[in-house]
């Protein structure tokens, strides 16, 4: 799907009208992701567009742990014997579901607890995620260098899988459970507020719409592509045609392309970021052989 600003831009403006007119539209957006993808940020512009409001439950742990005098990290380990701690914040989600105002939720079980989210997940770079981490300076979740901060930010993560997979039976990771996945390693936070609202849009005409955006550091491939064939979808990109849509399947945080290599490479040549794919379920797919299709950006 090609990213529409104006189409974007006519949404917010009928939903500013409504709004105004005294008629009640609300919408939740169900907002998950890796470490340092940017949720606060994007949040932020959402919020400024459409008037909804901010609901986070990492202020409500950073809160919990600091009332604790702990640091965040030890705060997730503490939770996986306290039950208790859980139990609070999944009846604060689970609260929202009869919430009338529109809201942007960050949470990792929001898509779990509350009903009828738009289920967005923001994906990114785990060493880019680890620079910004550092460079935000956040209080217990970066260290001295960038890669000591990545070390950290993937033992939360494996943590954090742990106890909700030994809680609830989610696999937080698992991307099929989003209705948008979203690669913000190398795009502004304006244009990832663009495809959550217009993606949003298209989400409320039909539920059962699924949409991924990848950046191009992200491929893993295992096939030459046709250079005829990729120079003429480059050409049909450039003359704002749709391209076929390349299939990729997601495992541990890294996206492999089954086929359409050269619709990759096709934006890659016009300068069209991020790229929309097919995201399917990774069951049985063999990554032997697959490495980075850009291997520069690495």
């Amino acid at each position: 799907m090609k990213v529409d600003r104006q189409t974007c831009m006519l949404y917010n403006i009928l939903l500013y009208i409504i709004l105004i007119g005294g008629i009640t539209v609300s919408f939740k957006i169900s907002l998950a992701g890796d470490l340092g993808s940017g949720k606060s940020t994007v949040s932020r512009i959402i919020i400024a567009r459409t008037g909804a409001e901010y609901y986070s439950t990492g202020t409500v742990c950073r809160k919990m742990a600091a009332e604790h005098g702990m640091t965040i990290d030890e705060f997730n380990r503490y939770m996986e014997t306290h039950p208790e701690t859980d139990k609070l914040i999944d009846d604060g989600l689970r609260a929202l579901s009869d919430d009338p105002r529109s809201l942007i939720i960050d949470s990792r079980m929001a898509f779990h607890f509350v009903k009828n989210t738009f289920r967005v997940y923001l994906t990114t770079d785990p060493m880019v995620s680890a620079a910004r981490i550092l460079a935000d300076k956040r209080a217990g979740e970066s260290f001295d260098t960038v890669e000591e901060t990545a070390k950290r930010v993937s033992a939360r993560r494996a943590s954090e899988n742990f106890r909700y997979f030994e809680k609830y039976g989610v696999h937080i990771m698992d991307m099929q459970n989003y209705d948008l996945v979203l690669d913000t390693t190398d795009i502004a936070p304006e244009t990832v507020a663009d495809l959550i609202l217009t993606s949003l849009s298209e989400w409320e005409a039909d539920s059962n719409k699924k949409f991924c955006y990848l950046g191009y550091r992200r491929f893993y491939a295992n096939n030459a592509p046709a250079q005829v064939e990729t120079a003429a979808i480059a050409r049909t990109i450039d003359l704002g045609g749709k391209a076929p849509v390349p299939t990729v399947f997601e495992d541990g945080g890294r996206y492999y392309i089954l086929n359409g290599t050269e619709t990759v490479l096709a934006h890659r040549i016009a300068g069209k970021a991020p790229v929309p794919c097919d995201l399917i379920a990774p069951t049985d797919k063999n990554t032997e052989g697959y490495s980075p299709l850009f291997e520069d950006d690495q």
